[in-house]
Parts: structure tokens; C-alpha cells; sequence
């Protein structure tokens, strides 16, 4: 089977939210520093576009999990491949994601950072598909509300390819003739 991506989310839509969520986040963190934690891969294009709209002071760190189970579905048991390399005490933390489906990698993620003290902990994801969700996380900054389709672009993949799409894309398998 061969992949056809058609756009979901223009080069120009995507830009021009992110600068709206960075505006956003400096406005709401004004005179203060703000902890950007990324969940890897996926998540690092959008983090690094949105650090740059940022207008207050930044930090940035890695975090890389990864959920075993089926083939399909996540078991809920989560291993840590990359931790923090930095204490999150006392720090404003924005954890920020690429795309959050059934929420139960994440939720995992959540409670073990809020665990290490930070002194205020939010949710930003570039998409979100609120279909898919099996555990309630709350996001606070949201780039798109998307449908259940499998997308790619902007750090999202399909077998390790199309991360580096500028737009939101959406996978559609052809037969090959």
C-alpha cells in the first residue's frame, strides 16, 4: 500500500495559532519563568516553535515514555526511556505534547511529574482528538481540536516518516496498482 497526505491544518494555521498560544502563555506567566518540558519526539517541533513566541523567560527539557501492551492498544504500563534532566520544584512546568488521544500515557506522565513539586503544572498539546479520549486530562492551551484520522506533520509520523511536514497532514492508504 502506498500513502497519500492530504492537508488537514495549513502551514499558515498552524504558525499563526502557535504564535496565539505563545501570546497566551506570556500574558499569563508575565514577570515570571516558565519550564517547558517535551515529550519526545513528536512533541519537539511544536515546542521549539512555540519557545520562540514565548515572551517570558524559558527552560526547556526531554522527557521520553513509552507504553507496552498489545500492538494496538497501551496496557497503561509506562516506561520512562528519557527522564528530566532538571529538578521541576518550584517551577512553573508546561508540559507539551504533539497530539493527546486516549490520555492514559499522559495521565501516567502527569502525576508523576505534579509529584515533584512544581509550583503550577499545565497541558499544551498542537492537536487533540477528544474521540479517542479514555482518561480525563485536562489541557489548558489547545492548538486544534481534530477528528479520529490518522495525521502526520509537524513531528507527528507514520513509521518514523513525515515529521518534518510544515502542516498537518492526514495518512490515507491506496492500493497500489
Amino acid at each position: 500500500m502506498a500513502e497519500k497526505i492530504s492537508v488537514l491544518i495549513s502551514e499558515e494555521d498552524v504558525d499563526k495559532r502557535i504564535q496565539e498560544i505563545g501570546e497566551q502563555i506570556s500574558k499569563e506567566f508575565e514577570g515570571q519563568e516558565v519550564h517547558l518540558i517535551c515529550v519526545l519526539r513528536g512533541g519537539s517541533f511544536f515546542m521549539c516553535e512555540l519557545a520562540k513566541r514565548i515572551t517570558v523567560p524559558v527552560t526547556l527539557d526531554f522527557m521520553q515514555v513509552s507504553s507496552y501492551g498489545s500492538e494496538t492498544k497501551s496496557s497503561g504500563v509506562v516506561k520512562i526511556v528519557k527522564d528530566l534532566d532538571d529538578p521541576v520544584n518550584d517551577k512553573n512546568v508546561i508540559v507539551v505534547e504533539d497530539i493527546i488521544d486516549s490520555g492514559r500515557t499522559l495521565s501516567y506522565l502527569l502525576e508523576m511529574i505534579r509529584k515533584r513539586g512544581p509550583k503550577s503544572m499545565t497541558l499544551c498539546t498542537l492537536l487533540d482528538k477528544p474521540e479517542r479520549r479514555v482518561v480525563d486530562v485536562h489541557v489548558d492551551y489547545t492548538g486544534f481540536e481534530i477528528p479520529d484520522k490518522f495525521v502526520v506533520g509537524y513531528g507527528l509520523d507514520y513509521d518514523q516518516r513525515y515529521r518534518n511536514l510544515p502542516y498537518i497532514g492526514v495518512v490515507e492508504l491506496e492500493e497500489e496498482s
